[in-house]
């Protein structure tokens, strides 16, 4: 019954058919006190699952707004409740007296029961912070013919799903339509200090630092209070939701009062903490914009100084001195605006409130890290300001043990010089083409010879041969994946196994798989990364054909510009370390078993994923190996005729990651041939069966050219 009465509530407040909608997603009832999101959420859900579409609005956009207001609420509240003077003692009295101010605060904002009436659970969290609403609120305003209402929701969902596919379709579908303005698309949850400071950094990039700078201050100052947002509700009770495991590890505990309240204020501390790295961290990413506060103070030093504000200049770089005390730049800069200034300046000091920032912040830290020493809790310092002092000596010892068992995260190695490579032997027969200047990149190879035209035939049978038995492994459908004009087929080691081991295809080809993709981490790793072993990530067999017909006027690629362990952003030239993408991917490589097919070359580009900076033709063993990140954005051209195939692998420095099926695959082709082994023993007085020959047992041997020629020698550089 309630829930009946708030739908006709919401009802009652739409606008009446024809009025004109609110810009954006403006509150639905004004001044009213928020409602339990989950509710609304939920009841939001069900009227778009039953077609209801102005009554899911109403509710979905409730929703919304109760949220905001709940999170507004308690921020407020807590930044105003009553607070021990400096230096009076921080006794039961003091935390009552604070718990009693809290309490009256929320339940004049939010009614009876305050906050705890409207707690939000860990689930319902994670769809808000993944702006789910609004990819349900899109299509209700598409079924209302609110197009630019449906345009401004789907771009508010993107701009935080950027992998989202249905979501890039629908986007390219509303830019098409004639009757939803540009200005339509824009992002209705960018938090304040997002949008100020891009407007800033666009307005420096433009060589305007005096319009720049009451933007980067309007920045700073917003980052401030949203991180004030986000401590306020450390002490909320949503935080303490999501905590049964922890709470099941200490269930069998004999801790007391004194324990359950040190064990509540760390986990507050630790939520403190996190605050940076969710202020810095823009929407729709996972990590956040490194050190985002001193990157801040550094634009606006320069921008200060820029336009002759010495003192504010000085102010600046004094607060990022705080951060890095021993930064050389902004130690010049200090020198400089105090040589400029002429005088000593007594009354500069740093900013006031970024030494209330650093305060707070290195005292939560302290007790941090003395509960970490004594009560064995866990912490990671977001930070990479904090100074060494602060951390005890037996802590720095295991943090120092704990980097050097993650040694795949440092900076990679510098690949050697061509010249090293005419005094090395690679592999036999294998010469390196093109390097990384020639390529216009960085860490970047083209090798040559790493298969023989036969060792090419034997695999690009072994690919018919899985693809005639229907096997496809890798990706669903006869479809590739980016584009509807090709056809797709994969093939993994260890289907590949699995296969040769049912009779369905040559042991020959299976066993040829393994060993050429052996060969080609064995040269991968000994041309970037001598000094540090590479593991085998994942190995794919796949071949592309370009399907009749459907080539006329063809303007997609065979695979879109992408980076192999990063989402590559074109707009701002940035890769996002992060989910969807294999972030644990360290160096590619592409062998190619063929090039009797039309388009499907190999590009590189720019960050901008427009500009081709090189551009490699298949062939039979040529091999291009690369760096897994943004420095290498490629893609591949269209095939337009033919089919083309080549051996992709990727490379890891994490064992973890190793690729388990490969293992598997060799030990499944070994079993196999102990049982053929087995088998001849037992027949032994049995003519010999006409059998194909065996592949190569050892990574630098190779097959022998259909001629008859010997393997080929090494040649010079």
């Amino acid at each position: 019954m309630l829930r009946l009465l708030r739908l006709l509530l919401l009802l009652l407040l739409l606008p009446p058919p024809g009025s004109p909608e609110p810009p954006g997603l403006a509150p639905v009832s004004p001044g009213a006190r928020p409602q339990a999101p989950d509710l609304l959420y939920a009841d939001g859900l069900r009227a778009y699952a039953a077609g209801a579409w102005a009554p899911a609005v109403a509710l979905l956009r409730e929703a919304l707004r109760s949220r905001a207001a709940l999170g507004l609420a308690r921020r407020d509240c807590r930044g105003g409740a009553v607070r021990p003077r400096p230096g009076a003692p921080a006794g039961l009295r003091a935390a009552l007296r604070r718990a009693e101010c809290l309490t009256q605060c929320a339940a004049r904002r939010l009614g009876p029961g305050g906050a705890a009436r409207l707690r939000v659970g860990s689930a319902l969290r994670d769809a808000f912070r993944r702006r789910e609403p609004y990819n349900y609120l899109q299509r209700a305003y598409y079924q209302l013919k609110k197009l630019d209402l449906a345009a401004a929701a789907a771009h508010t969902f993107f701009v935080a799903n950027p992998t989202h596919l249905q979501m890039r379709e629908d986007m390219a579908k509303y830019r098409r339509m004639s009757r939803v303005r540009p200005q339509s698309f824009r992002d209705l949850e960018t938090p304040p200090h997002w949008v100020a400071y891009d407007t800033g950094l666009e307005l420096l990039g433009h060589q305007e630092a005096g319009l720049a700078l009451p933007r980067l201050e309007e920045a700073l100052q917003e980052s401030l209070a949203q991180m004030e947002s986000c401590r306020a509700a450390c002490e909320g009770p949503e935080e303490q939701q999501g905590r049964e495991e922890e709470e099941e590890e200490g269930a069998g505990s004999q801790g007391g009062l004194y324990e359950a309240i040190a064990g509540h204020w760390i986990r507050v501390l630790q939520c403190r903490q996190r605050c940076v790295g969710e202020t810095a961290t823009r929407p729709g990413r996972s990590f956040p914009v490194p050190d985002f506060f001193p990157g801040q103070l550094r634009r606006l030093h320069e921008a200060h100084a820029q336009v002759g504000n010495l003192s504010q200049a000085v102010e600046n770089v004094l607060s990022v001195l705080l951060f890095y005390p021993e930064d050389e730049a902004a130690k010049s800069a200090l020198n400089q605006y105090q040589a400029q200034l002429g005088e000593p300046r007594p009354g500069l000091a740093p900013r006031e409130d970024i030494q209330r920032f650093i305060l707070r912040s290195l005292g939560e830290k302290r007790q941090l890290y003395y509960a970490m020493e004594y009560l064995g809790t866990s912490f990671t310092d977001p930070d990479p300001w904090t100074p060494a002092a602060l951390i005890p000596e037996a802590l720095r010892e295991k943090l120092r043990e704990d980097q050097e068992k993650r040694p795949w995260d440092r900076e990679p190695p510098q690949p050697r010089p061509v010249t090293y490579w005419k005094d090395v032997l690679l592999l036999e027969g294998v010469t390196l083409t093109q390097d990384a200047r020639q390529l216009n990149g960085s860490e970047r190879a083209v090798l040559d010879g790493l298969l023989t035209p036969a060792e090419c035939g034997v695999l690009l049978q072994l690919a018919k041969d899985a693809a005639g038995a229907g096997a496809r492994s890798g990706y669903r459908g006869r479809r590739s994946p980016h584009t509807p004009h090709e056809r797709f087929e994969g093939l993994t080691v260890l289907k590949a196994a699995q296969l040769a081991r049912a009779g369905t295809v040559g042991s020959q080809g299976a066993k040829l798989l393994l060993e050429v993709s052996e060969r080609v981490r064995t040269l991968t790793q000994a041309y970037f990364s001598p000094e540090r072993p590479l593991h085998l990530s994942f190995t794919h067999l796949v071949c592309r054909s370009a399907i009749e017909g459907e080539q006329e006027q063809r303007m997609d690629l065979s695979h879109p510009v992408h980076a192999d362990n990063c989402v590559l952003d074109p707009d701002t030239g940035e890769c996002w370390r992060e989910p969807p993408a294999y972030t644990y991917r360290d160096y590619s490589g592409l062998l190619y078993l063929n090039d009797d097919f039309q388009g499907g070359d190999l590009f590189f580009t720019e960050p901008n994923a427009l500009t081709v900076t090189a551009q490699v033709r298949p062939r039979c063993g040529r091999l291009v190996a690369f760096s897994s990140g943004g420095e290498n954005p490629h893609g591949v051209w269209a095939v337009t005729r033919g089919r083309r195939c080549a051996l992709a692998l990727w490379h890891t420095w994490a064992p973890e990651h190793r690729e388990q099926e490969w293992i598997e695959a060799k030990e499944l082709l070994q079993e196999s041939e102990q049982e053929e082994e087995s088998e001849e023993e037992e027949d032994e007085d049995v003519p010999s069966r006409d059998r194909s020959p065996e592949p190569p047992s050892h990574g630098l041997h190779r097959v022998p050219d259909k001629a008859g020629k010997p393997a080929r020698v090494r040649e010079e550089l």
